[in-house]
This record gives C-alpha cells, sequence and structure tokens, in this order.
C-alpha cells in the first residue's frame, strides 16, 4: 500500500543557502521546517495589522520594509519588530538586495534562535526562487513499490509484485544504456501536473539482486547510468503470465493509473520463459513518444483495414 506524507520538510541550513544561493546570517537553531508553500513580505505586520498572519511562512525583507523600518526611532522599530518574532516561531527570515541587517532584527533573531539569510537578487525574484524551490520541496508525495527508468527519455515505472524480475529487467536495460533513477521504493511527488519520481536519498543508486545481493549501480557502471530525477510518464505493471486472462494484442486499449490525482497510461506485460522483457520495455517507449507525436500503429491498421 502506498504511504503518502503530509507536505513538511526538516532542511539542513547550508543545504538551504547553497541550493538557493543565499548568504547565512545566523544559524539560529541550525535546522529549518518547513510546512508552506507560501512567502510572507510582513509589511502589514510591521504596520500592526496581524490578523491572518501565518508564523509558519518564510519572511522576506526588501527595500520596502527596510525602509519602512528605518523611518521610525529605535525604540519604535525594536517595539514593532519584537511584536513580530513574539507571534510565533518563524522558519527563518530572508534579506534580499543585499540589504544591511538592522540591528533590532538580529536582537529578535539571536532571542528566538531564528536563521537569518541574505540575497543579492530583487525582492520579486528571491520570491520567485522561494516558490519554486518550496513547491518541489513540499509536493505532495507517495512511496510505491517498484523500478523507475529513464529508456529513451521517458520516465518508466515497472511495477509487480515482488520476485516478477523488476530489478533483473532494469539491469538488462541498464546494460543496454538506460538509466535507473529508483529500485524497489519510488518517492512520487506532484509539481503542478507533473509526476516527479526520485529515490530514498538512504538507497539512492542501490539495487538488490536476488541471489548476488546488493549492488551500487553508479559505482558499477558509472553516473551515466544513474539519474536522479525523472517525471513518471507511463507505468508498466509486470505480472506472471495466466493462461485464462487476455492481454491487449493491439494496443487499443487506454489503460490509466492515478497517482496523486494525476492519470498516466499504463500497461499490463505478461512475465513468462524466454520472454525478452528489456526489448519489450524499448519498444513501449518509442512507442509513447511517437503517440505523443500524433502518430497511432494500431489506428492507423485499422483504417487500412476498413479502408480495404
Amino acid at each position: 500500500m502506498n504511504e503518502i506524507f503530509l507536505p513538511q520538510e526538516t532542511v539542513m541550513l547550508d543545504k538551504f543557502a547553497s541550493d538557493l544561493n543565499f548568504e547565512m546570517l545566523y544559524a539560529g537553531r541550525g535546522i529549518l521546517t518547513l510546512t508552506s508553500i507560501s512567502v510572507d513580505r510582513p509589511g502589514l505586520r510591521l504596520a500592526g495589522f496581524y490578523s491572518y498572519f501565518d508564523t509558519q511562512r518564510i519572511l522576506l525583507i526588501g527595500l520596502t520594509e527596510h525602509e519602512y523600518l528605518r523611518s521610525f526611532s529605535q525604540e519604535e522599530r525594536a517595539e514593532r519588530i519584537r511584536r513580530l518574532f513574539d507571534c510565533g516561531e518563524i522558519p527563518c527570515i530572508v534579506f534580499s538586495r543585499d540589504l544591511p541587517v538592522l540591528p533590532e532584527f538580529m536582537e529578535g533573531a539571536r532571542k528566538s534562535g531564528t536563521p537569518v539569510f541574505r540575497s543579492s537578487k530583487m525582492t520579486t525574484a528571491v520570491m520567485t526562487d522561494l516558490f519554486v524551490y518550496l513547491s518541489r520541496l513540499l509536493a505532495p508525495a507517495t512511496t510505491m513499490h517498484g523500478v523507475l527508468m529513464d529508456v529513451f527519455g521517458s520516465g518508466i515505472l515497472l511495477t509487480g509484485n515482488s520476485g516478477v524480475g523488476k530489478s533483473e529487467t532494469a539491469m538488462e536495460l541498464i546494460k543496454r544504456g538506460h538509466r535507473l533513477v529508483a529500485d524497489d521504493s519510488v518517492v512520487v511527488k506532484r509539481v503542478e501536473n507533473k509526476l516527479l519520481g526520485t529515490a530514498p536519498e538512504r538507497i539512492r543508486f542501490f539495487m538488490e539482486l536476488r541471489g548476488i545481493g546488493i549492488i551500487n549501480v553508479k559505482n558499477m557502471y558509472g553516473a551515466g547510468a544513474v539519474l536522479e530525477e525523472k517525471e513518471v510518464e507511463f507505468v508498466m505493471e509486470m505480472e506472471r503470465w495466466q493462461r485464462d486472462k487476455e492481454y491487449d494484442r493491439i494496443g487499443g486499449l487506454e489503460n490509466k493509473e492515478e497517482i496523486l490525482g494525476v492519470k498516466i497510461p499504463k500497461l499490463t506485460v505478461p512475465v513468462s520463459p524466454g520472454r525478452n522483457l528489456a526489448i519489450l520495455i524499448e519498444v513501449a517507449a518509442r512507442n509513447y513518444r511517437l503517440k505523443g507525436m500524433g502518430y497511432d500503429a494500431a489506428q492507423e491498421l485499422v483504417e487500412r483495414t476498413i479502408g480495404r
């Protein structure tokens, strides 16, 4: 059964600063716990309006807020900033445009343990970067049992019961020049209307092969054999051949699988001794690309048949 995660992530400060090219001015509590994709410019809060103030949002201080605070006396400025920090535990504060950090802000950050960062970019650009970063980081996610491969540029999620041969098929695909994204456990996130798949950090690029054990695909086959993230474009379910089951032989059936509210194409591939599944998956990837460009072989065959 798939496990759906609530949008909450804990990020180390140095990684956060590196990902967004921020300068870290004060480490504070040492980590960031992020739960909201929204970013708050606290102009109204500094003016005394605290209704609808969500302290789970990152605070972004731009030139407008900076100059507004500078217009007050030191005592008034300190009081307004103190009230801001008293509202709750703010994840962090980011100053844009290389603005100097007012001493009252730094004092409030030290008392509350709030990390402080600074960027050289304009305020609008920083807000855009933060929104994109948080949208990906806090996207709805689920874990799925399967193997995610990049085959001819298409992200194919191989699913099926344990022991059906998913990892062995993935190894054959790797030998044929395709790339592994995740084995056994695939973390899928919905970013806008796309599904992005990756491996959990602790098992990234590792693969389990029954009878052999654990291998590191990157170390064994090189960096060109792996990929950190790939869009999941369709699902191929591998199941043991059932004699009494009718399988699609034309390719006209449009089966779909819904993952996090997004429906993507799904194929069911019967597994039996002697079938070269790696070749079948390559053919499926090429056929998917052709359908995306408007060509459907099954439809053409039907039209030719009717035309006769």
